[in-house]
């Protein structure tokens, strides 16, 4: 096996770098409002004029159809640039894209795909109920077709960036009839539709991404059901399994760059002796080891990488690289908060010790967005290990 990277790639790789450090936003992204869709937008409308759109998709919706070591290569590029990795374009781009091209009908992704790359539009996931979030084919959010329209009556709740959407990925019962996993249907939604309402959750960093979203006999055309009607757990195995490989590979990557900072951070830090933080033998320790497991995650990344290379879509290995990067992100982040010291409870807080702060929170729900720590275990437990139920 040859693990080194082709001359082809290396070029790509300058050129990724060349072209992103030209041009990366500079600007901190907003918080909160309208501000943030703007954002994100006008990033994803610059990345595709420029051809960066999404390196991985094919050329006829406007990707470059490069394979897929050289999305990999863009993602470590992409990291150094310390972009949020997960933002309102992350479900359009990640996962309801990739679950279109590979479930939908030739007119739905002709439609939906080129607004997605083209900065146009945003989507969301309407998968998770108060009742069903880790045992997903419990829900019970009801769709009852009525002529060419399925009308929809329920609940979801954890929907990130619902109120800047304009698409949902929406999970949907439509037979009460047969066991549980064949009664659910994928259906495309507008977010404009009358009977929506969208309700945000503010988290504990401060933020609102989250939202409640309840549906008051919401009509959708049948049109926009993918895959088929009762056909939808099928389609949403896809979706999640986008979710829990490739769609997370950015977040892996900058979690690397994110522990090489906090070296950097450690040796210029004083500790209450005055000495450098770095000093401190039992966090050198613990700063390498996270050093060496993101070491470890990168090789995952790539084994997975090289699977998916000659699959249609990833398998379960997906929540493998999951599961690590979620244990790993929430204690790599813990060392940020254990340099700053009491530096981290300071009213106000520096703003450059803020993100090490909000990224610190927000690491408790690498654990339990996409699937929770849990289920991802019984995944690779019975389908990558074969152990029984």
């Amino acid at each position: 096996m040859d693990l080194r990277f082709a001359a082809e790639d290396v070029a790509f790789r300058d050129e990724a770098r060349t072209w992103l450090t030209a041009n990366a936003p500079t600007e901190r992204r907003p918080k909160l409002g309208r501000a943030v869709r703007d954002y994100d937008l006008a990033w994803q409308r610059k990345l595709y004029e420029a051809g960066w759109g999404n390196v991985a998709w094919p050329v006829e919706y406007g990707g470059r159809d490069l394979p897929l070591i050289q999305q990999l290569i863009w993602f470590e590029e992409y990291a150094r640039t310390g972009m949020r990795p997960i933002d309102t374009r992350f479900v359009g781009l990640a996962h309801a894209g990739p679950t279109l091209m590979a479930r939908a009908s030739d007119e739905q992704k002709s439609f939906h795909l080129p607004k997605i790359l083209k900065g146009e539009v945003v989507w969301c996931q309407g998968f998770s109920e108060p009742e069903a979030g880790s045992d997903l084919a419990s829900l019970r959010t009801k769709a009852v077709v009525d002529g060419d329209q399925l009308v929809v009556t329920g609940q979801k709740i954890w929907t990130s960036f619902a109120d800047h959407s304009d698409y949902q990925e929406l999970l949907v019962r439509t037979n009460n009839d047969v066991p549980k996993h064949k009664g659910i249907t994928w259906v495309i939604c507008d977010m404009k539709s009358p009977g929506i309402d969208i309700r945000p959750i503010r988290t504990i960093e401060g933020g609102a991404d989250f939202n409640e979203v309840f549906y008051d006999e919401v009509r959708i055309p049948l049109a926009n059901v993918v895959g088929d009607i009762d056909n939808g757990w099928s389609v949403a195995m896809s979706t999640l399994a986008f979710e829990r490989g490739t769609a997370f590979t950015i977040s892996q990557v900058q979690l690397a760059a994110s522990v090489e900072e906090l070296i950097e951070l450690a040796r210029s830090r004083r500790s209450i002796n005055g000495r450098p933080v770095i000093d401190d033998d039992s966090l050198a320790k613990r700063l390498a080891r996270a050093r060496a497991d993101c070491a470890a995650l990168r090789s995952l990344t790539y084994l997975g990488i090289s699977k998916n290379a000659n699959s249609d879509q990833p398998g379960p290995e997906g929540s493998m690289m999951k599961l690590h990067y979620a244990d790993l992100a929430k204690r790599v982040y813990r060392l940020g908060i254990e340099i700053l010291g009491t530096r981290s409870l300071a009213i106000p807080v520096d703003e450059d010790d803020t993100e090490w702060i909000d990224k610190h929170l927000i690491a408790y729900s690498t654990s339990i967005g996409g699937g929770t720590s849990e289920i991802q275990r019984n995944i690779i437990g019975e389908r990558v290990l074969g152990l029984p139920r």
